[in-house]
């Protein structure tokens, strides 16, 4: 198999515009995003129209695409401002549409007819009849359920009519309902998880409390480990890129429109290397572990794969916490260079002092490491330390970093 017989899209995720530059600076050939309605993710900061133009311009100016998510449930109510949405953005060059519901399919193409259509995995599609009803509807691409094998998936792909391609999840939150489709944080907290406002109750920790004694509480648990019963482990599939390619994936999703600028950063660079690098030789393609070192200085679970090798076991639970492993740091954003000072402007994102010694990387670029020496406020006075927050900085670096550049710190224990 040679590398011009594949063709392997990373699709990243986008909360907010300087997450969707990011994610295609740092090698993303996609970013999903979502608009100010009608995506499963309400809680990001999500795109304006004016930013949704703008973003789609820059990911074209670098051969990358934008596809929109507008995957909730629509109700009643939401017909007619859905409707006016679609009016307002549809003369925008957005690339495809991640849609779930065919009411909302029906409405993109009342007023956009040659829209590009992509079935959210939120459709719960985990069948090739299912894929193929779809495909003869004139869905150009099947996100898959979570829930699929590998094996489930590569049948599917041999049955899927010609230019019909299917996406899947490579990494990122796991959810413990059914392709997403939750009723748990609509039940307890009154925010529907279909219509981008869960409040993630699968990661909370449960007790048992029996009618005659309130306020007693039991732990709900397996063993002493502990009582988060859904709290599933983060995906991580980097080291498995053949076998999804043999699957017949051809886009390789990242979860995460929640997420930081950082963790953007970090995973798509990370996942960039590793696929570029199969790329290059499928043949004698060897997994570097190095990426998957990168990718763990992003915030994360402990992680598995999913359904993609075995149903999963106790094994693909975390029973002790629901928190984030972070060992890093994200400390600052590199801006201009001054020819005439030799001081870089640099802007804090977390507090950082002189003699620390930080990492620093790019798109397409390994890190390397600096020790910073030298410190200056914005009106020029030599500091040790930067601990407020977006603090403007001009530091003194050996090698210079290009505009763009992040720096980080491992976080001491």
């Amino acid at each position: 198999m040679t590398n011009k017989e594949i063709q392997l899209e990373l699709l990243a995720p986008a909360g907010d515009l300087e997450k969707f530059k990011t994610a295609v600076l740092y090698g993303a050939d996609a970013v999903y995003f979502g608009g100010e309605m009608f995506s499963l993710r309400a809680g990001a900061g999500n795109l304006s129209t004016d930013e949704i133009k703008e973003a789609l311009e820059f990911a074209h100016a670098h051969n990358a695409k934008g596809y929109m998510t507008m995957n909730i449930y629509a109700h009643n109510e939401d017909i007619e401002p859905l409707r006016a949405y679609i009016s307002k953005i549809k003369d925008l060059p957005i690339d495809a549409f991640i849609v779930s519901d065919p009411g909302v399919i029906a409405l993109i193409r009342e007023q956009i007819p040659e829209a590009e259509i992509h079935l959210s995995t939120q459709a719960n599609t985990t069948n090739y009849v299912t894929a193929n009803f779809w495909a003869s509807n004139g869905v150009k691409r099947i996100v898959a359920a979570r829930e699929m094998s590998l094996k489930e998936l590569n049948e599917m792909s041999k049955m899927l009519p010609e230019g019909t391609d299917i996406e899947a999840f490579v990494h990122g939150a796991m959810c413990i309902s059914y392709s997403g489709r939750c009723l748990l944080s609509n039940f307890m907290a009154g925010r529907d998880a279909n219509k981008g406002a869960c409040t993630h109750p699968c990661r909370w920790k449960y007790s048992l409390v029996e009618e005659q004694r309130p306020g007693e509480y039991y732990p709900v648990e397996e063993d002493d480990r502990g009582s988060y019963i859904m709290n599933s482990r983060d995906l991580c599939m980097i080291d498995k890129i053949p076998d999804l390619v043999e699957a017949g994936v051809s886009s390789f999703k990242i979860e995460g429109r929640m997420k930081s600028m950082f963790y953007v950063a970090t995973v798509v660079s990370a996942y960039r290397a590793a696929i570029d690098e199969y790329l290059a030789d499928p043949d004698g393609y060897s997994f570097n572990p190095k990426h998957f070192e990168e990718l763990c200085k992003a915030s994360h679970r402990e992680f598995t794969n999913g359904f993609y090798y075995n149903k999963p076991t106790d094994e693909d639970q975390n029973y002790i916490t629901s928190d984030y492993t972070r060992d890093y740091s994200f400390i600052g954003l590199v801006g201009t260079h001054d020819e005439s000072t030799g001081l870089t402007n640099v802007e804090q994102r977390n507090k950082f002092s002189v003699g620390d010694t930080v990492e620093i990387f790019g798109p397409r670029t390994p890190y390397y490491e600096e020790i910073i020496t030298e410190m200056y406020n914005e009106e020029g006075e030599a500091i040790v330390s930067a601990p407020h927050p977006q603090q403007k900085l001009k530091i003194r670096f050996k090698r210079v970093p290009k505009e763009g550049f992040i720096m980080r710190k491992r976080k001491e224990v």
